[in-house]
């Protein structure tokens, strides 16, 4: 009996199924998270600053803190000459102002006193016991930071969905935050299904296989902003089947299962979506990656991903990644980046499914990559793919196509 593939869509319908699917039931949420937590997650809400910043006229070198007006026409041959009173570290003030003829000796960073409106550098000052020779003439606010010329008091400093970099997470500092909220990062499972695979590091009997899936498939919602979790490996046995994917949606938020979904008779997940919940699509019109499924079980994603490496990553960046990293506040753009060049072989398709044709980049020559989907070793070598119609039976060597990049 042939293979059967009950709701089999085309790519673009399937998207739109899967992003239909995830506004009925789901809605980003958020956390609030220490400051010393924060880096790389993303901004939930706008922030404003909650103080003027600096704080206070701040000096921006080492010198002297004068009235300007009291240097002017001052040069190394006729210095004018200022009587010293004070001192000022960075984080200390005083109660002295200066007045025309004082100057107060000042650090980076410490607050103006009273009566200055100027700093003269170190550089162009000859220091005395009690007084100091200018040296240059000043214009008032020279190397002054004035208060709030950073920003002011309520102005918005960062944006809902920015992602917290250390130059950000230095700005909330500066504002005095402990605390940010947060997009929550979705719990993602990820379990893989096979009675041929096994774990790295058991012994490799004939027959058996390394999980490749598993962790691979982890690796990639990390990146897409998810807490992602292995659940290890199922047997193809249905009750076996049913309570890992039950037990997996207690904890999780979507479950990702690679392997079991086409309709040969050792695949389970299909009958178990039937059972629990509701399949929406089995099967996209795609190659890599035909036997697809997404259903909702429990208001929650369960989506089965082809058991070959190849097809379960592509399938997985192409109609899951966006929307994992949608839930976590992230945007995620598959076909990002594209280039174009001259085909170095020719391409057969199969007429009537969309295929993603792997490639190797050189220079203005694109090389396609022919091996199966299996072949775990193409996705060390391929740079990118290039997307064959379902209407095109063929592309020939020499043919300028388009080629999608990885990176």
């Amino acid at each position: 009996m042939g293979t059967e593939f009950l709701k089999i869509k085309e790519s673009e319908e399937a998207k739109e199924i899967i992003s239909e699917l995830y506004e009925k039931y789901y809605t980003p949420q958020s956390e609030e998270i220490d400051i010393s937590d924060a880096y790389n997650r993303v901004i939930f809400e706008d922030v404003y600053s909650q103080i003027d910043f600096p704080p206070f006229d701040k000096a921006l070198k080492d010198g002297f803190a004068i009235k300007s007006e009291d240097s002017f026409g001052a040069s190394e041959e006729m210095p004018k000459t200022l009587e010293v009173i004070d001192f000022l570290e960075a984080g200390s003030i005083t109660e002295k102002e200066v007045e025309n003829g004082k100057a107060i000796e000042i650090s980076t960073g410490a607050a103006m006193p009273k009566g200055a409106d100027a700093v003269v550098m170190v550089e162009y000052c000859e220091k005395g016991e009690n007084e100091v020779n200018i040296l240059k003439s000043a214009t008032p606010g020279l190397e002054v930071a004035k208060k709030g010329s950073d920003t002011e008091k309520g102005k918005l400093i960062l944006k809902k969905g920015d992602i917290l970099t250390p130059g950000r997470i230095g700005v909330l500092l500066s504002q005095g935050f402990e605390t940010v909220k947060v997009y929550k990062k979705p719990t993602v499972g990820v379990i893989s299904s096979g009675n041929e695979l096994i774990n790295p590091g058991e012994e490799l009997t004939y027959g058996k296989i390394y999980d490749v899936n598993g962790n691979m498939i982890k690796s990639d919602l990390t990146s897409a902003g998810a807490e992602s979790k292995f659940l290890g490996i199922m047997k193809d046995d249905y009750d076996e089947v049913k309570t890992t994917v039950q037990n997996g949606l207690e904890e999780c938020d979507v479950l990702i299962c690679s392997g079991g979904t086409s309709a040969g008779l050792g695949d389970m997940i299909k009958h178990v979506i039937d059972e629990l919940g509701e399949v929406h699509v089995h099967g996209i019109s795609i190659q890599p990656g035909k036997p697809t499924i997404v259903g909702i079980i429990d208001d929650k994603f369960i989506i089965g991903l082809p058991g070959n490496p190849v097809s379960a990553i592509m399938i997985f960046d192409v109609f899951v990644k966006p929307i994992v990293a949608k839930l976590a506040g992230r945007s995620y753009e598959f076909e990002k980046k594209v280039i174009k060049g001259q085909l170095t072989k020719r391409i057969h398709s199969p007429v009537g499914r969309m295929q993603y044709q792997l490639v190797k980049i050189d220079g203005e020559n694109i090389e396609p990559i022919f091996k199966d989907s299996g072949a775990i070793f193409s996705l060390s070598t391929a740079d990118g793919y290039v997307k064959v119609p379902k209407s095109v039976e063929l592309i020939d060597a020499g043919e300028e196509v388009e080629a999608y990049l990885f990176n």
